[in-house]
């Protein structure tokens, strides 16, 4: 309550990014809910899994009351540490046993993407956990939780952009006819993703790194997939990879404002 005017203090927003990761995982779990089936950076998910249509419902109700719960000032910090654990177990569970098992692209691409989310909750946890659980749960959610999670999005970023090497003709084709050398931009594109998760990782201009890798995550959402969403030629795949980019870009604003504080330029700081 506030003392100064007598409302309920309901909004919390911390940045722009929380916001964006707020939004997508409200339409995330929306999706979910229309298409009843898994919404894109779910799958794969093998047929065999227990209680597949039960997980199916979870994976739309979880973000949708998470995301809400994300900007509503006494619901933020529960919603954090709900989405962190279910992305975690989302990854023990289901993407490192078929990682071990079947370490093909699809599958650690989509480890990589839950990467990306996980390390974004996490970043949230961080900021919104109260200071008496921040002393009893210093592990997760003090300056090292924040460690661990540009760990695990730096990590993430170099299978994307080697991804787009493996994929090479893929890539390049997704590029706008009104753009010139379509194979150099996805091979600088490529590498640029590379680099940046190599800066993150050893802390070598992380702040430009973070926030350069998911500007360029934005900038394909934006130079891709809108204009083909505006011209009606996206298909089923295509739809869930326009969805995906905007989803992981949210994530990547997010670790990104987790360097605020800090130089562009700054070497070896957290």
């Amino acid at each position: 309550m506030n003392g100064n005017t007598g409302r309920v203090r309901v909004i919390r927003v911390a940045n722009a990014g929380h916001a964006a990761f707020a939004a997508a995982m409200i339409g995330l779990g929306v999706l979910g809910l229309i298409k009843r089936d898994f919404a894109p950076i779910w799958p794969p998910v093998p047929q065999g899994v227990p209680a597949r249509t039960v997980l199916i419902y979870l994976c739309g109700l979880i973000p949708v009351a998470c995301g809400i719960g994300l900007i509503v000032q006494r619901a933020a910090a529960a919603a954090a540490r709900v989405l962190l654990a279910f992305f975690v177990l989302w990854f023990l569970l289901l993407r490192l046993p078929l990682l071990l098992i079947s370490p093909t692209v699809d599958v650690w691409w989509a480890s990589c993407q839950t990467a990306v989310m996980m390390a974004a909750a996490w970043v949230l946890f961080v900021w919104f956990v109260a200071d008496r659980d921040r002393q009893r749960l210093d592990f997760p959610a003090g300056d090292r939780g924040v460690r661990i999670a540009r760990v695990l999005y730096g990590l993430a970023l170099i299978p994307f952009g080697l991804a787009h090497f493996i994929y090479l003709q893929v890539t390049a084709d997704l590029v706008p006819d009104w753009l010139p050398w379509h194979v150099a931009w996805a091979y600088f594109t490529g590498g640029t993703f590379i680099a940046a998760g190599v800066a993150v990782l050893i802390r070598v201009c992380a702040r430009l790194a973070a926030a350069l890798s998911a500007l360029q995550m934005a900038m394909f959402a934006l130079l891709v997939w809108i204009p083909r969403a505006a011209a009606g030629t996206l298909n089923a795949f295509q739809w869930g990879e326009f969805v995906t980019t905007l989803t992981l870009t949210a994530g990547g604003w997010v670790v990104a404002d987790s360097y605020r504080g800090i130089s562009w330029l700054a070497v070896g700081k957290e």
